[in-house]
């Protein structure tokens, strides 16, 4: 339970980050390393409920058997209505960076504190429809800004530009503060989003719909240089 990989996930930026969503759970061991030889330097894990989100995915376990066959650091994004409840089994089981989603919790500087507490990288995330002013408070406990480009959940929705433009303000009032965007995130959207200040790109099909995934985060990482500023 160390903050160091934080400092790795900063210094990957900017950096594309494959959501495990879209893998292979049938050969977990072979995607993560397929990954790996593609270049690949931080992990993205969406967690779902069924409650706050209307889907399920996987949970501490997962995360355990992951950290069990890779050092790279692991993003694990929160999409529940109690993340407190499982914050601390999710550190215990390999987390390095745990983003709770907004408009999930009362307090959410309170929550940032004791994730924060829990020795591990703190993100809070928000959905499209949720303004910016929901965050006013809290971004001096977090290290991370998630802003969804489509609504959590579920992969392949269409992109929101609205995460652009939230992007762009944090860059301009808290630059210091790492930036990621989640949804819809393809060759087609992966430059807008990084000339926005968006240093962490979770992309789920446009690598995994792939047979050759290096090639595929090849061509992001190309975008994401071509970027204008």
């Amino acid at each position: 339970m160390s903050r160091d990989k934080l400092e790795l996930i900063r210094t990957a930026g900017p950096s594309v980050l494959p959501s495990l969503l879209m893998c292979d759970f049938g050969d977990l061991k072979g995607e993560v390393a397929r990954l790996e030889d593609a270049g690949t330097r931080v992990l993205h894990l969406d967690v779902m409920d069924g409650h706050f989100v209307p889907n399920m995915t996987y949970a501490m376990p997962i995360v355990k058997g992951i950290r069990r066959h890779t050092e790279l650091p692991m993003d694990v994004h929160l999409m529940i209505s109690d993340p407190m409840a499982y914050a601390k089994p999710m550190v215990d089981a390999g987390a390095d960076l745990l983003t709770f989603h907004v408009e999930a919790v009362d307090d959410a500087a309170a929550v940032a504190a004791e994730i924060r507490d829990l020795g591990v990288g703190v993100g809070v995330a928000l959905n499209p429809d949720t303004p910016l002013s929901a965050l006013d408070g809290c971004l001096d406990q977090v290290d991370m800004v998630l802003a969804m480009s489509v609504n959590a959940g579920f992969g392949g929705q269409k992109f929101n530009p609205v995460a652009l433009e939230k992007l762009a303000s944090l860059k301009q009032s808290h630059p210091e503060l790492l930036l990621e965007i989640d949804g819809g995130i393809n060759l087609d959207t992966i430059a807008a989003a990084r000339s926005a200040g968006c240093d962490l790109f979770v992309v789920g099909s446009a690598i995994f719909k792939h047979d050759d995934y290096a090639a595929a985060i090849a061509a992001l990482d190309r975008a994401i240089a071509g970027a204008t500023s």
